[in-house]
């Protein structure tokens, strides 16, 4: 399996800039990721919600949609300039990804859409609107997006999705090859193929993970971070969760590749949602992805708290 990095990285993607997710009680789903997760409602319109965390410089992050059964919209990409879309939508096209243009969305400009060999509906874009405060959102700091205002679990900003794919090498070789992410750690247990793929655009653990679709299906998605500030925030997402009569699916506890610090639940639509803190960063120009065969020491997570299966066995949409 080759997992070498391009002869020169790229670097023409700079983050994940936002994420559509699909529900079936768009009313629930929408007061869950409000009042318990901590998202500023942006605006609605055409039966979507925008949303956005707290510390997100963009305009809007989440976009909730009606939809008659739980998923993932699409992903969108944020290319670093104008020329830098360019390239990598000729990358995307010399690999024989095709798409389409569309002329964008609420905080957003034009996007090429596509979908990945995974299933998933991407885009990659440039143009963005960014989030001005105003009166009691407004920092005294100027170099923060807006004063820490907490509501519930007070998600800060959008950390990383994962995707799941019939074929996780090929998936991701086409992912680092036209948008260039780096592969960063991957998982091959003994006996199988390769089953998990975390891989970053710049210096962070993750940005995109990809785990192997057990289904005979494609298109689905695992979960969607958004990220707070630490570990104590994690835990005190924790207690909220419990005192608002939201049930915690898994965590909270410490991954052992990213070592990001966790906690899932699944909203009221049936997304798998993460509160996610820390994961190591990444600095080495020529860092070696890091092949797992088992978890550390034969445990579940770092400290060994065991996976439920609801965390293998559920994704969106949910299979009938």
């Amino acid at each position: 399996m080759n997992t070498a990095l391009p002869e020169e990285p790229v670097y023409d993607v700079a983050q994940l800039g936002h994420a559509e997710l699909l529900t079936p009680v768009y009313e629930d789903s929408l007061r869950f990721f409000v009042d318990i997760y901590g998202l500023d409602l942006v605006a609605e319109e055409g039966g979507s919600a925008y949303l956005r965390g707290w510390g997100d410089t963009e305009l809007t992050t989440l976009k909730l949609t009606a939809a008659a059964q739980a998923g993932l919209g699409h992903v969108g990409w944020r290319a670093v300039s104008p020329q830098a879309l360019a390239r990598r939508v000729a990358a995307l096209r010399a690999a024989g990804v095709e798409g389409e243009w569309i002329d964008g969305d609420v905080g957003h400009g034009k996007a090429y859409r596509f979908r990945a060999p995974s299933g998933q509906l991407m885009e990659v874009y440039y143009e963005s609107e960014k989030y001005h405060p105003t009166g009691a959102r407004k920092p005294y700091l100027p170099n923060q997006p807006q004063a820490e205002i907490h509501r519930g679990v007070g998600a800060q900003r959008i950390d990383h999705i994962n995707i799941l794919a019939p074929d996780v090498p090929g998936t991701r070789e086409v992912m680092a090859r036209t948008l260039g992410f780096k592969l960063r750690e991957y998982l091959v247990p003994p006996g199988q193929g390769e089953v998990g793929a975390w891989m970053s655009l710049m210096n962070k653990a993750h940005d995109l993970a990809i785990t192997r679709e057990a289904e005979p299906t494609s298109g689905r998605l695992h979960h969607l971070a958004y990220a707070v500030e630490n570990r104590e925030d994690v835990l005190r997402a924790a207690d909220t969760f419990s005192q608002l009569g939201q049930p915690i699916e898994f965590g909270p506890a410490k991954h052992s590749r990213t070592q990001g610090f966790f906690l899932y639940v699944i909203e009221p639509g049936g997304n798998r949602i993460e509160v996610f803190s820390g994961g190591i960063h990444i600095f080495a120009p020529d860092w070696e992805p890091v092949r797992w065969t088992t978890e550390a020491g034969g445990r579940s997570t770092a400290w060994g708290l065991d996976v439920p299966p609801s965390f293998h066995g559920h994704a969106t949409p949910v299979l009938v």
